[in-house]
C-alpha cells in the first residue's frame, strides 16, 4: 500500500505579511490559508486547525520542499500585486456544513474592492436572519483570503473580527480598494 501524497505548500507576501497556502497536489484545491503572525510567526495555528477539522488530510503532512510556482502560487502572487480576481479561480475545499458552506461560497461572490456586512452576507447565503450563524461561516473558514471573510465588516461601519487582526483586516480592505 502506498501512502498518500503530502500536500503541496507554499508561502508568498501579501500586504506585507508572509501569506501560507496549503493544498492537494492532485486537484490543486486549497485546503487552508492563513497570514503569519507576531504570535504565529510559522503559521503553525494553520496545521492545527487543519489538523482538527480534517485529521485523515493534515496526516498526509507536508511535501519537504514549498512551492515555488504553479496555479495557486501565480494566483497569490498577482492577487499581492493588484489583480484582486487572481484568487477568484483557485479551487477550495473544506469540511462544511449545509449553511457553512452556503457562507463560503457567499463569500466567494464579494468582488475584491467591497465590503459587505454580515447582515448581507447571511442575506447572500440565503438565510437572512442566521446572522450569528453567518459570522461563524467566517469565523470557522480554514482557507481564509480565497474565501475573503475579510471582505465582511459590521452594520455600524466598524471592521469588526479577523483571525488575523484587525490591523491585517485594513490593510487588505485597503489593498482592495474597500477603503480609502
Amino acid at each position: 500500500m502506498t501512502s498518500p501524497t503530502p500536500l503541496s505548500s507554499a508561502v508568498v507576501d501579501v500586504v506585507g505579511r508572509p501569506f501560507r497556502a496549503i493544498w492537494t497536489p492532485e486537484d490543486g484545491a486549497l485546503r487552508a490559508g492563513g497570514f503569519a503572525t507576531d504570535a504565529d510567526p510559522g503559521a503553525d495555528r494553520l496545521i492545527a486547525r487543519l489538523e482538527r477539522l480534517d485529521p485523515a488530510l493534515a496526516a498526509r503532512g507536508l511535501a519537504a520542499a514549498p512551492a515555488t510556482d504553479g496555479p495557486v502560487v501565480d494566483a497569490l502572487r498577482a492577487y499581492a500585486g493588484g489583480d484582486l480576481t487572481a484568487i477568484d479561480a483557485i479551487p477550495v475545499a473544506q469540511p462544511e456544513t449545509p449553511f457553512r458552506g452556503e457562507v463560503w461560497r457567499a463569500l466567494r461572490r464579494v468582488p475584491g474592492g467591497r465590503a459587505v456586512t454580515y447582515t448581507e452576507l447571511a442575506t447572500l447565503a440565503g438565510r437572512p436572519a442566521a446572522v450569528r450563524a453567518a459570522a461563524s461561516g467566517c469565523a470557522n473558514n480554514l482557507v481564509a483570503l480565497v474565501v475573503p471573510c475579510h471582505r465582511i465588516v459590521r452594520a455600524d461601519g466598524g471592521l469588526g473580527g479577523y483571525l488575523f487582526g484587525a490591523d491585517l483586516k485594513e490593510r487588505l480592505l485597503r489593498h482592495e480598494g474597500a477603503l480609502r
